[in-house]
This record gives C-alpha cells, sequence and structure tokens, in this order.
C-alpha cells in the first residue's frame, strides 16, 4: 500500500519558520514535493525535488522555502521561514509512483500563520 503521511503543521505567528516531513512508503517513488490549498483558493504548487536533486519553487515562496529530500528514506521536507499570514493553508504531499505510473498524495497538514 503507498503512503504518504506528512507532519510538521501548525500555528506559527508572521516571520517564525516551521519545517513539513513527508514519509513515502509502499513504491519506488520519483519527484516528490509540497502544494498548498489556502482557504477560498485552488491547490497551488510550492516546491518540488526530482531524484536529481533538482528543485522547483512556487515564485512567491522563493528565498523564503527550501525543499529537500532523503532518498534513502522516501523522505521530503519543506523548511519554510519568514512564513507570512497569506502562506496559511493545507499542505499536501506529493510523490511519482514509478512503479504505477500514478501520483500519490498525502492527507494534508494545516499550517496556520497569525498572530
Amino acid at each position: 500500500q503507498v503512503q504518504l503521511v506528512e507532519s510538521g503543521g501548525g500555528l506559527v505567528q508572521p516571520g517564525g519558520s516551521l519545517t513539513l516531513s513527508c514519509a513515502g512508503s509502499g513504491t519506488l517513488f520519483g519527484a516528490m514535493g509540497w502544494y498548498r490549498q489556502g482557504p477560498g483558493k485552488q491547490r497551488e504548487l510550492v516546491a518540488t525535488i526530482n531524484n536529481s536533486g533538482n528543485t522547483n519553487y512556487l515564485e512567491r515562496v522563493k528565498g523564503r522555502f527550501t525543499i529537500s529530500r532523503d532518498s534513502p528514506k522516501n523522505t521530503v521536507y519543506l523548511q519554510m521561514n519568514s512564513l507570512k499570514p497569506e502562506d496559511t493553508a493545507v499542505y499536501y504531499c506529493y510523490a511519482r509512483n514509478i512503479l504505477q505510473a500514478e501520483d500519490a498524495w498525502g492527507k494534508g497538514t494545516l499550517v496556520t500563520v497569525s498572530s
């Protein structure tokens, strides 16, 4: 069974930091990353990282967020610094399931940036 389990969400003040983690299991993963969906907004890509370590970021988070992965552990991280209220969203872990040629998703973790 393919699983992606996120952790690390919570409440943080503006300007603060959080680190999200996502542990995958059950298959061989290709690219991994994070999407988010804020209140009343569409889901958007935040950051991705492939097996070669190449990264891609949403323009609005460049310089503030850093994605990394521990491939042997099938784990992807999102270090979020200088958080803003507009970063408030449910953050979803994403991974490409290579063996079944399909996308896998976590259940999401809520990040709330508020004073």
